[in-house]
């Protein structure tokens, strides 16, 4: 290689950052290395960029967007530190870093412990959040400045931790004076996410960045504290206490009757089952009166003659009833009610052959018993 194409590669022509895989670089430095600035070499920034040149530690000249040559009359700054009086001929050395002008988006904040604040409901809870916040440069000399020193490449999850627990500080101050009850701040999210905002500002200022964007999306209670809300939610969805329990008492009469081993097919297990079916069939009658009870006496009038309670019976495998006690009578005439035909009525506590029921006696004194 020839002396002068070997100056050629040890002096810069352009300087410029294309951020084609930046991901989530927030600033970069020109790879100078020994090479050299030469004068009229050519600065690129663009759209969202802004370029400062450091000397000796020192900060320099500042450019925004388009596309620079780079002389003494376009760094006065880089200029006096250089001594520079009457221009500069020979290259130069100096470091420049590009910082990123445009927004990071979700990045994540949340509380790892839980913050303590008093409720005028519950009284002391612990709650959550957590959310999201969109960041971005404000001024870059004072990022430059403060958090990137000599740092070739800084990110943004460099500072995400320290963001996080700024923005976890205020959210906690800024839920407990807000006096929001608990269940009320789902719907004031936007309100609290922008008083959170402001209180945050001052602290993230002096870092040369801003949050153009913070938001809540979750304030939970602890696991324990929500089961007994949705307890309590489901209470007043049911409603009606007694009415729920007559419904849920209900609803398992089937599965019971299975738990009985099939004692559905037994006449005491069909004896339980309608007798329950037709009070439950009552307590749900708006106004029905209870169970076995007669009917009200006609307004005027005098009190009515006591009922007999009808009978039901097991006829051909199928319950027949209620059967007044006529009607009773009848059916053993006709033969088919017999004394080993299974009854019930009302104050029986299971289904019982006739010939054990004494009240049936009478309408039975005329069936002979069976052949021996």
């Amino acid at each position: 290689m020839s002396f002068f194409g070997f100056l050629k590669n040890q002096v810069i022509d352009i300087i410029e950052w294309n951020q084609e895989s930046s991901g989530d670089v927030i600033a970069w430095r020109f790879p100078r290395a020994d090479n050299e600035i030469k004068n009229g070499a050519k600065l690129i920034v663009r759209e969202g960029q802004v370029a400062i040149f450091v000397n000796m530690g020192q900060l320099a000249d500042v450019f925004t967007p388009g596309m620079h040559t780079l002389e003494t009359k376009n760094l006065p700054i880089l200029s006096t530190l250089m001594g520079w009086k009457y221009g500069f001929e020979s290259p130069f050395k100096a470091e420049v870093y590009f910082i990123s002008m445009r927004r990071f988006t979700d990045q994540k904040w949340g509380t790892q412990n839980p913050m303590m604040m008093r409720d005028r409901e519950f009284g002391p809870v612990r709650i959550r959040a957590y959310g999201t916040y969109t960041i971005q440069v404000s001024n870059p000399v004072i990022f430059l400045r403060e958090l990137i020193s000599t740092d070739p490449e800084f990110r943004a999850m460099e500072i995400s931790n320290q963001l996080r627990n700024v923005i976890v500080a205020r959210v906690t101050d800024a839920l407990a004076s807000a006096g929001i009850p608990v269940l009320d701040m789902a719907a004031n999210m936007d309100e609290l996410s922008t008083v959170i905002g402001q209180r945050v500002a001052p602290d993230i200022d002096a870092l040369g960045l801003k949050l153009p964007m913070l938001l809540i999306e979750n304030i939970s209670l602890p696991p324990e504290v929500e089961q007994a809300l949705d307890k309590r939610t489901k209470m007043g969805i049911i409603g009606n206490l007694d009415q729920y329990m007559k419904f849920q008492a209900a609803d398992s009469l089937p599965d019971a009757m299975k738990s009985q081993g099939g004692l559905a097919s037994t006449g005491a297990g069909l004896a339980a089952g309608l007798a329950m079916g037709h009070h439950f069939v009552q307590a749900f009658q708006p106004g029905a009166p209870p169970a076995g009870a007669a009917p009200p006496p006609l307004p005027g009038g005098p009190p009515p003659l006591p009922q007999a309670a009808p009978w039901f019976a097991a006829i051909n495998g199928a319950q027949s009833g209620p059967l007044s006690p006529g009607e009773f009578e009848a059916r053993v005439a006709a033969g088919q009610i017999n004394r080993e035909t299974l009854i019930w009525r009302q104050g029986m506590a299971a289904w019982s052959p006739a010939k054990d029921v004494p009240e049936a006696a009478n309408a039975l004194a005329g069936v002979p018993p069976p052949l021996g």
